[in-house]
């Protein structure tokens, strides 16, 4: 399985949720689904943990990532991620950030190769 960014720079595919739904295993599911009740306070089903990475054009994505505004933005400007934005770093990034150091890192190893 080959490595998938997401335009925040979460890693995809290191994501419980993609891995899951790549394999197809239920029960990867249902300890993701525990694991987000526990760690987000989150009541999703086994059946709602499907997801197949921020960057693919049609397939499943769980919960907030169909209505991120990171993934919008970076979709209707046509960029890879939003370390290639020539923007000053917008709100929701940097409150995605302050919620996901792991994403934060990734983002900034990113942007650092594109100086």
């Amino acid at each position: 399985m080959s490595k998938m960014i997401a335009y925040c720079g979460l890693v995809c595919s290191n994501c419980p949720t993609f891995i899951a739904t790549q394999n197809d295993d239920d029960d990867a599911r249902e300890k993701t689904a525990a694991l987000y009740a526990q760690k987000f306070g989150l009541n999703l089903s086994k059946e709602e943990i499907n997801c197949d990475g921020c960057l693919s054009a049609g397939g499943k994505k769980i919960g907030y990532c169909q209505v991120c505004e990171i993934r919008r933005c970076c979709r209707e400007k046509g960029l890879e991620n939003c370390a290639f934005c020539d923007q000053p770093q917008c709100e929701q990034l940097s409150r995605f950030h302050e919620f996901s150091p792991e994403a934060k890192a990734s983002f900034e190893a990113m942007k650092s190769r594109q100086q």
